[in-house]
């Protein structure tokens, strides 16, 4: 286990591993509820959905444990598992069997790319100042996600966005808050697992304030309902729309997948001096079979978790903790009732910290260069506010190389780089007079 995942060398401990693998899986559970809600609105089953997301989860997990050695957790992605639904099922009246189809043939096309390299240059062709802007966008982009959870943020407060009044009308929010408060006394302290006890000591105080809801009769084993298998929709892959779906779930999930690893490493302290990704390839590939034994199943675009970046604030920092994850969600099968348990309040103060965790990498931008500067800033800029880190990404390409041909220093630019540019702002420009 010493020789494999090198423990040692990454100065962490099989208990540290094992802390953060069961932080990373508390930190995004809550996906097997939401994914299969969100997919159900399809025509699919809730039940068989849940499935699909344990497994595709578990066994893409493992492949990134196996195949990059990182502590990155895989699951199928919000926003892609959204547009599954609401854009190619309601809104375009395409059959889910006619969705899962897309995304299999991207699963595969990935698989591809990966292999030969090209995912990985698209990461090196980013440069330094962008990826430490993508840690901290996703630091931000996280912490927003955490606030929403428990309800802390809110539209209905009179201004675009704003903090709810924290009373009894607001439970969530205010046992959120203080979780939050634990989080900081432990960590500050030096409580080892000091986000995964902040969790579970959350869990409990939501009891009294009804937020942590404990069913009549309550049993903590239940079996797994059966998946879907090998549902797809052939007659329609070579028409427009399935060209459009295709690449949407394509580039979306590439640039999402890509964003991640670069922003969960940074945190962990595991990029080379050049700022890459050790072991890109690997992970790159896991990424990918995940996405078709997901589809396979019958599930929405497996990705790369930003709440991957909560198992890194506990310690993680090995494939290890990875492995742990996977195993929680096979057990998440039998024991769906009792991981239902653990309200979003509860999770949501690990999110927020890592806010805190991720956004140091901002000290690494060199902002008295305005043409490393300002793209970085529209990098972190665009992540919270699109709700997005694909967007944060191609925003913040363009805005590189706008800066630097302005500059005088387009030389700077590598080739991709100049390609990427062109695609995102193609991007942008469809987007708009579609």
């Amino acid at each position: 286990m010493e020789n494999f995942f090198k423990l040692k060398e990454r100065g962490t401990t099989v208990g540290k591993e094992v802390i953060a693998g069961i932080t990373t899986f508390l930190a995004m559970a809550y996906i097997l509820a939401v994914n299969p809600g969100i997919l159900s609105a399809s025509g699919m089953d809730f039940g068989s959905v849940f499935t699909a997301t344990a497994v595709a989860s578990a066994i893409a997990t493992l492949v990134m444990a196996f195949a990059a050695n990182l502590p990155v957790a895989l699951a199928p992605g919000m926003g892609l598992n959204a547009f599954f639904t609401y854009t190619v099922v309601l809104g375009m009246g395409c059959s889910w069997q006619f969705a899962l189809t897309a995304v299999l043939l991207e699963g595969i096309l990935f698989i591809i790319l990966s292999l030969v390299g090209v995912r990985e240059a698209i990461i090196k062709s980013i440069p330094a100042s962008l990826r430490k802007a993508v840690a901290v966008g996703i630091g931000l982009f996280i912490t927003l996600i955490g606030l929403a959870n428990a309800g802390i943020v809110s539209s209905e407060t009179g201004t675009i966005i704003g903090f709810v009044n924290l009373n009894l009308q607001n439970s969530a929010a205010l046992v959120a808050v203080l979780g939050l408060i634990i989080t900081i006394i432990l960590y500050v302290l030096k409580v080892p697992g000091s986000v995964l006890i902040g969790i579970a000591i959350t869990t409990i105080i939501g009891i009294p304030f009804g937020v942590t809801s404990v069913p009549e009769n309550f049993k903590a084993v239940s079996l797994p309902a059966a998946p879907y298998f090998f549902e797809f929709e052939w007659s329609n892959v070579l028409t427009m729309k399935f060209f459009i779906v295709f690449f949407t779930f394509l580039f979306t999930d590439m640039f999402d997948t890509i964003g991640t690893l670069m922003g969960v490493t940074e945190q962990a302290g595991l990029t080379d001096k050049n700022g890459d990704i050790p072991n890109a390839k690997g992970a790159l590939f896991a990424d990918a079979v995940g996405t078709v034994v997901g589809s396979i199943f019958g599930t929405s675009t497996v990705t790369s978790f930003v709440e991957s970046s909560a198992g890194v604030a506990s310690g993680g920092r090995t494939g290890l903790s990875s492995v742990v994850t996977s195993i929680f969600f096979l057990l998440a099968l039998f024991l769906s009732p009792l991981f239902a348990l653990v309200p979003s309040a509860a999770t949501a103060p690990a999110l927020i910290f890592v806010g805190f965790l991720m956004i140091k990498s901002v000290a690494g931008i060199d902002f008295s260069d305005v043409t490393e500067g300002i793209p970085a800033f529209i990098t972190i800029m665009v992540m919270p506010f699109s709700y997005s880190i694909a967007k944060g990404i191609s925003w913040g390409i363009i805005a590189y190389v706008i800066c630097k041909v302005a500059g005088k220093k387009a030389k700077d630019i590598p080739v991709v780089t100049w390609i990427l540019a062109a695609i995102f702002l193609f991007d942008i420009i469809f987007e708009a007079v579609k």
